[in-house]
């Protein structure tokens, strides 16, 4: 029998992958240690409640099109997305509320009630980030992970828009000068789990994607795109063990052989797609070897991104001036990044973000309830803080909420909580971080781990810690990376 190419791990861009290479005529088997697929891209349901307890925007809908589209098929036939209007709603602690919508000149209108300059300044930012997105995307999204001689295939004029040794907040702050609107602007920075006073400013071509791109939400909650990528996968033939987990890749004379699975059993490959974070797979995945050791060292000194603190409610009542997508502002958004990325602690302030996906599928909650997924950025599991504290910290942002004119401390029927050091449990991200290393540098493109292994032939990444990065449309491009290098590594016929 042929040797299937193995997947471990049936997160999105396990699957992303999976599709690709049984859409080619691969043979195809996914590993998934937990019961269910999907990854972090999970749910939660409970009393009349349904959670994502992953990803909850999604941006780049042509991605997802070319996905269904590379296996002969059509998005909307499996999965239907729904636009989102406001893209987002943002409350600051001045009582200021603002939607960026849809409709620009709806958005205009609310910025020049900000500041009449930042009319002009929003729309330069838009056409800003756009360029970003022309110039940066060939090169590191859309491709293979980025190398001196790709980028010196840039044109010297267009290279200096690339904007990579400002920060995020240093060039926002070149279009607009509301306070309000820099600390929208900059928190696309947390898309990546980077800070916008350190990220370099190329990753302002984030806002492109949301601003100039869209949100949209897909119909039966962001779990349906795990489900259809199941159905996919299934439809071309892939098999996917769920419940079945790999305790390590096999490895002989420096190239993958196969995985053993948790019954002791072997499953023989000659390409193993590692849906699971770089370092934890040199970690606990991979035998020892010296080489291996040194790799393993250098990714461990790599910052990480920042993790989460989230928090599941099912809630009583309706709460008509919340839209799908809420930000509440701290005060302090320095202060906040500091306490994460520097100090290693919790903010003892968060910007808190909370989703309503009951707005758009009022299935969601029980008529006379509503179901919230708050979010907090909080830092990967550290010394400096400790997670057995959650209650305390859930009381601290329920108290926030509340001081912004939503207090439902008294009108919970459901609840959960998942810290960072259960993110690093149930997903095996290390440390909890969900995006991997940092971009908190202008070479973090550079310096994110390739979608090949150098020290293993035959094993090769996807997913969130992999290049391109974080975000849905960002892991499957990691998906269609990793399985275009085995398709060139290892043809057929």
């Amino acid at each position: 029998m042929v040797k299937p190419v193995v997947v471990v791990g049936a997160g999105v861009g396990g699957l992303s992958a999976a599709v690709r290479l049984a859409a080619s005529g691969r043979r195809v088997v996914v590993m998934e240690k937990n019961a269910d697929i999907g990854g972090k891209m999970g749910e939660v349901r409970a009393d009349g409640f349904r959670w994502d307890t992953g990803p909850s925007v999604i941006t780049m809908r042509h991605v997802v099109e070319e996905l269904f589209a590379s296996a002969g098929r059509r998005l909307d036939d499996y999965l239907k997305l729904l636009p989102i209007e406001p893209l987002t709603r943002y409350f600051y602690p001045d009582g200021t509320v603002l939607d960026l919508a849809r409709d620009l000149p709806r958005t205009l209108e609310q910025i020049s009630r900000l500041d009449e300059r930042d009319v002009e300044g929003y729309l330069a930012f838009l056409r800003y980030a756009a360029r970003l997105h022309r110039v940066t995307g060939p090169v590191f999204i859309y491709d293979q992970p980025p190398t001196w001689r790709s980028v010196l295939r840039v044109s010297p004029l267009d290279m200096l828009s690339v904007d990579a040794w400002r920060t995020m907040n240093g060039a926002i702050r070149g279009f607009v000068h509301s306070p309000h609107m820099r600390r929208l602007l900059g928190r696309f920075a947390t898309y990546v789990g980077a800070s916008p006073y350190h990220a370099p400013a190329t990753l302002n071509v984030i806002a492109h994607v949301e601003l100039n791109g869209g949100v949209w939400y897909p119909e039966g909650g962001i779990y349906a795109i795990t489900r259809a990528l199941g159905r996919l996968a299934a439809e071309l033939g892939v098999e996917i063990r769920a419940g079945c987990g790999v305790e390590q890749i096999r490895v002989a004379d420096g190239a993958v052989r196969g995985v053993i699975v948790g019954d002791g059993g072997m499953i023989e490959a000659d390409a193993v797609i590692a849906n699971v974070d770089v370092t934890t797979t040199y970690e606990k995945l991979l035998p020892d070897a010296p080489q291996r050791e040194a790799r393993l060292k250098r990714l461990k000194r790599l910052e990480s991104s920042c993790s989460g603190f989230i928090i599941l409610l099912g809630v009583e009542g309706r709460h008509p001036r919340l839209a799908h997508h809420n930000i509440f502002f701290s005060a302090d958004y320095r202060r906040e990044f500091e306490d994460i990325f520097k100090k290693g602690i919790a903010p003892s302030e968060p910007t808190i973000y909370v989703a309503v996906t009951s707005k758009t599928t009022p299935g969601d909650a029980p008529e006379d309830g509503e179901n919230w997924f708050v979010l907090v950025n909080a830092p990967p599991t550290g010394p400096a803080y400790d997670w057995s504290s959650a209650g305390d910290y859930r009381d601290l942002v329920l108290s926030r909420l509340a001081g912004y004119g939503f207090d439902v401390r008294g009108r919970i029927r459901v609840e959960r909580i998942i810290t960072p050091a259960d993110l690093e449990r149930m997903t095996g991200a290390r440390r909890g971080a969900l995006y991997g290393a940092s971009s908190n540098s202008p070479l973090a493109a550079f310096r994110r781990p390739h979608n090949r292994a150098p020290d293993v032939r035959g094993l090769y990444f996807a997913g969130g810690t992999a290049h391109p990065g974080g975000g849905v449309p960002m892991v499957m491009l990691s998906g269609r990376v990793a399985a275009g290098m085995v398709m060139d590594d290892f043809p057929t016929g």
